[in-house]
């Protein structure tokens, strides 16, 4: 199941696992004509889209907001009506208001958290309970570097991504001492070329093509890694962190390496 996943790497990753022999794809989003779009692209790609059980790789899709508890618990119930167990959730809906903290709206900070941090936790909350039960399941968080490190018109969207790398991990922690079989991984790419970051620069560090990001999200699904930082570069930023003074690290990543002129000129998705 792929939350945010009618288009970007969600839609993306959906495909690559369809080919890759899925027994069915469950697509969430909270854009209806997006989600409508993103199946019958699947559609007549060969996939059927069924609400039971077929014999071949099956898609089903849901309206859902995120940020809405009754919304995520009354569309697992329908799922469990139509016999739909999530054995991999990836929690990939995410949403960047792209300004500065001073221009923000209180309704922009509650919905920044509500989606990127909150909803993955309360998604997971509902799913843990049957994977627990059997024993077997991953959770994948899809956060971002930008839980890595602080940028001008970002900051709200770097705290939510901050919460989501530390409940992750935690998460991770606590399902291994349990011995649940319940596998945790944190994903935290770089800039990724959709439309969501529309607009934004990187004068040094390459933006990520989506192909190449979705392939090496599910690569780290299939090995089980607990992180996953792309490009390889975003490795150093902790050790950066740790070891660089503060003006220091300003001056080296947010200055010379451009990260704080990023978003000078974002647009992001319309």
């Amino acid at each position: 199941m792929i939350t945010g996943g009618a288009s970007g790497i969600g839609l993306l990753m959906g495909r690559i696992m369809l080919k890759e022999g899925i027994a069915r794809l469950v697509v969430w989003d909270i854009r209806e004509e997006a989600l409508k779009e993103a199946l019958r692209e699947l559609s007549g790609q060969g996939y059927e889209v069924a609400a039971v059980a077929v014999s071949g790789p099956a898609v089903s899709g849901f309206e859902v907001d995120i940020a809405d508890l009754e919304s995520i618990r009354g569309t697992l119930r329908q799922m469990e009506r139509q016999s739909i167990t999530v054995d991999i959730l990836i929690n990939n809906a995410g949403i960047v208001v792209g300004k500065d903290f001073a221009e923000h709206s209180q309704k922009d900070i509650d919905l920044t958290m509500q989606v990127n941090a909150l909803g993955p936790m309360r998604l997971a909350l509902e799913l843990l309970p049957g994977m627990i039960r059997r024993g077997e399941g991953h959770i994948v968080n899809i956060a971002s570097a930008a839980g890595l490190v602080s940028n001008p018109k970002m900051s709200v969207y770097c705290a939510s991504k901050w919460a989501l790398i530390g409940w992750s991990d935690s998460l991770r922690i606590e399902m291994e001492k349990g011995r649940t079989g319940v596998r945790v991984t944190t994903v935290e790419p770089y800039y990724i070329n959709t439309g969501m970051f529309g607009g934004v620069r990187s004068p040094l560090i390459p933006i990520l093509r989506p192909e190449f990001a979705a392939r090496k999200i599910l690569s780290a699904v299939k090995k089980n890694r607990i992180v996953l930082r792309i490009p390889g570069i975003v490795n150093f930023l902790p050790l950066m962190i740790g070891i660089l003074p503060i003006r220091w690290f300003d001056k080296v990543v947010g200055d010379w390496m451009g990260i704080h002129r990023s978003m000078n000129d974002f647009r992001g998705r319309k």
